[in-house]
């Protein structure tokens, strides 16, 4: 018997990988997190499988399951939204299934911040503008931030931000970045990523506390930093006809096809 965990992706149901589509099928019992996975991925469950919302569920109560299952020999896919590597409270469950020798395989999924920057149409990465991507969040009543891991240091390097489970204390997050990307900053908001109800606000620091009114819901991402202006960059060496590359050496002519000629 083995536990396998899902990245069930950020929202639309078919944003979900072949090998966690087909862990589920083959699996006789499903833990999911309710109040974000969407409820049609439960259609590529087994006929008869035993189908648990762990959103009301205690961390005990959610081991007592795995343990049941275990018992009865039977297979376990548990899904988390998005990807299972951050934010997905999967560190705690593992540690308690390594515990009692209980077998785990993970399975990743689409992150929320790709499915916001699909969205946007924008890549959060440009040259000669940023080069790296901070996923990050504000302090929380489940988990607080380390002291290091404050925006105030993430912004200082001028990255792209991508502040997670923060969009209901916009203003402290606006008021804590201003200094370091100027009120000129392009930020988009994404509430909801790919679900049919997505909700997308581009703005300014300057104006996006304005322009946010009346707007819903905490599930949202936030998204800061000059690449989202998607202007004012370089082209990539990559493609530039005089990089020399390993695929592409400088001095050897193009391979095309060969084309039919009358």
């Amino acid at each position: 018997m083995s536990v396998y965990f899902i990245g069930a992706g950020p929202g639309a149901a078919d944003l979900i990988t072949l090998r966690g589509r087909d862990m589920i099928a083959r699996c006789a019992v499903c833990l999911y997190a309710g109040s974000l996975v969407p409820e049609a991925l439960l259609a590529h469950c087994p006929e008869g499988a035993h189908i648990v919302n762990t959103a009301p569920l205690s961390l005990d109560e959610i081991m007592a399951e795995i343990e049941q299952a275990q018992a009865r020999g039977q297979d376990v896919a548990r899904l988390h939204s998005g990807d299972l590597s951050v934010w997905s409270a999967m560190g705690e469950q593992l540690r308690r299934l390594r515990a009692r020798g209980i077998a785990y395989e993970i399975c990743p999924g689409v992150p929320s911040f790709a499915a916001a920057a699909a969205t946007l149409g924008a890549e959060l990465t440009l040259p000669g503008v940023a080069q790296s991507v901070v996923l990050t969040r504000t302090s929380g009543r489940a988990s607080p931030m380390p002291d290091t891991e404050t925006l105030e240091n993430f912004a200082k390097t001028g990255a792209t931000l991508a502040i997670h489970l923060s969009v209901h204390v916009l203003d402290d997050v606006v008021a804590r970045l201003l200094p370091f990307y100027g009120a000129q900053c392009p930020v988009a908001v994404v509430w909801r990523a790919s679900w049919p109800d997505e909700q997308v606000l581009r703005a300014t620091l300057g104006d996006v506390i304005a322009q946010s009114a009346g707007t819903r819901g905490r599930t949202a991402l936030i998204l800061v930093g000059p690449a989202l202006a998607q202007q004012g960059f370089d082209e990539s060496c990559l493609y530039a006809g005089d990089y020399d590359r390993r695929f592409r050496p400088v001095g050897t002519a193009p391979r095309f096809p060969a084309q039919d000629t009358e």
